[in-house]
């Protein structure tokens, strides 16, 4: 229970790894809030939390606009009269072409949601996680460490995102409040499933096939599953974690060494 009676805001919250985040949160004594746009997504997520035994606030929520966020902080506060930890977990995916092609406006609207709706939720949420000595954890990515062509808008945005994580472990730190971030590499998830099948379909290979040549490119031969990654969100967010701050802790099964 080591977020026992705490109240965790998660973004992003969905089939995938923000549902991992809300049930191991959950699962681990707290309560939450679950933001996102898509509100039959918050409704099974939230039945689920309630089959654990804790509460679950469900805010449909579009982290890019200012006055949405600012209805999601305030309905939990009203709801739970506090908030100990927040996890942005709201991503899009940036334009997966060469930099030197790529369409500007669409590398601006990866920024919006996968950088600055970071900034503007944390920013809404921080004096009430200071009251609390609160923690925010950021959803990174492997890709800070690869530069695979094509892959550039998707690494500046998220190298962004861990450059803004590591100045607010600098600001806010003497308010008490700590800021890490984990990165993921693969997710075993729906989505990656779907293109293990894609990908066997076009060579002719059976999924398995698949999965196993690419787990055998790390060191336990197997790719994280969304729980495991939300595991390590959750030591961050809890008192274990309490003298680390500007961190950013990799779940890639030994990928890559950081």
């Amino acid at each position: 229970m080591l977020l026992e009676n705490k109240v965790i805001v998660i973004s992003g919250v969905g089939p995938g790894l923000g549902r991992g985040l809300a049930l191991r949160c959950a699962g681990a004594g707290a309560d939450v809030v679950l933001a996102s746009r898509t509100e039959s997504r918050l409704a099974e997520v939230a039945a689920e939390v309630a089959e654990l035994g804790r509460r679950a606030l469900r805010v449909p929520t579009d982290v890019n606009d200012e006055a949405s966020c600012l209805r999601l902080v305030e309905a939990a506060l009203e709801s739970y009269g506090r908030v100990d930890g927040l996890v942005n977990n709201a991503f899009a995916i940036p334009p997966l072409t060469d930099l030197s092609t790529v369409d500007l406006d669409a590398v601006r609207a990866g920024f919006e949601t996968n950088v600055l709706a970071a900034l503007r939720l944390t920013r809404l949420l921080t004096p009430a996680l200071a009251e609390r000595g609160g923690s925010v954890v950021m959803i990174n990515s492997a890709v800070l460490r690869h530069s695979r062509r094509t892959f550039g808008a998707y690494k500046m945005a998220k190298a962004s995102l861990l450059a803004l994580a590591q100045s607010l472990a600098t600001e806010l730190g003497p308010r008490g409040v700590r800021v890490n971030s984990v990165a993921p590499g693969y997710i075993w998830a729906d989505n990656l499933k779907w293109y293990f099948d894609f990908l066997a379909k076009e060579r002719g290979v059976t999924a398995q096939q698949v999965y196993d040549e690419t787990a055998a490119t790390t060191d336990l031969r197997k790719l994280p599953e969304p729980d495991e990654i939300a595991d390590a969100a959750v030591f961050l967010l809890s008192p274990l974690a309490r003298a680390v701050t500007g961190q950013c802790l990799d779940v890639n099964c030994g990928e890559w060494h950081h």
